[in-house]
């Protein structure tokens, strides 16, 4: 007898929706199988260039620096259906590959890379500077005081910078910055639209696909708060994902029931 999936497993992705005042959420599907299947490739190739030629494979993009100090990361993949009926995989990956944003075959992220680019190029350096005169400065002077506000001020204005490059889309043809779709409390966490789900949704609008089913699992070293563990699944994030996915995946539902 097969047995049964706990919610868990059913429900790999959602959020809470401020237009429709309702939870938006979608289960696993088929997509936990197709996880294992790159879970087998990422074992035998030990590399992420899925769609590399042998011979031909990019350093940058093994394995090894995820079983380092370095950590592993998440990885995800979202079964959809094209306009034709055919079936579509799309792959995904959290955050930057070894500083890689970008890679074939893998969903890109939700902003553009060379604006991100130049507002890192122009403001890290002020950023650094900053915290190299704080360290050789009295703590808690009045200098350092300054200068610690100062450099808190700067990454604020990082990342408000950062923020308003996130142009989030959903099944309804909308489309929202990430401050405006962010249904949380309290200020947006670093990092958020940089999760394999958010990846994953943008893609799946931006291509007019219709997401059936999702998951997600851990591939490496465990992170440091031991949350998360080599080869296991788990559902998008709480803190991260949750409060952008409900504006994100607003209008699937009756996309699904209008294609049956």
């Amino acid at each position: 007898m097969q047995q049964k999936k706990t919610s868990q497993e059913e429900r790999s992705a959602g959020g809470f929706c401020l237009d429709c005042g309702v939870e938006h959420a979608l289960n696993e599907g088929d997509a936990r199988l197709h996880c294992r299947a790159l879970m087998q490739f990422l074992e035998e190739e030990e590399r992420i260039d899925i769609l590399a030629a042998k011979g031909k494979e990019d350093p940058q993009l093994t394995t090894a620096g995820l079983f380092s100090q370095s950590r592993g990361k998440m990885f995800g993949i979202m079964v959809c259906r094209a306009a034709d009926g055919s079936e579509r995989l799309l792959r995904a990956f959290s955050g930057q590959y070894n500083g890689i944003w970008e890679i074939d075959g893998w969903a890109p992220p939700i902003f553009d890379t060379g604006t991100f680019n130049r507002i890192y190029a122009d403001i890290e350096p002020q950023v650094k500077q900053l915290g190299q005169e704080i360290d050789f400065t009295v703590h808690h002077s009045a200098q350092w005081r300054d200068l610690t506000e100062q450099r808190r001020q700067l990454s604020r204005q990082w990342m408000r910078g950062i923020h308003a490059l996130y142009t989030l889309r959903n099944f309804r043809g909308q489309k929202r910055l990430l401050a405006d779709a962010f249904a949380g409390s309290g200020g947006i966490p670093t990092g958020t639209g940089d999760c394999c789900a958010p990846k994953l949704f943008n893609q799946a609008a931006c291509e007019n696909l219709t997401p059936l089913g999702l998951a997600e699992f851990y591939w490496g070293r465990e992170n440091v708060s031991l949350t998360r563990h080599h080869g296991h699944f788990y559902p998008s994030c709480a803190g991260k994902c949750a409060p952008i996915l409900g504006f994100m995946l607003c209008g699937l539902d009756k996309l699904l029931l209008r294609q049956g």
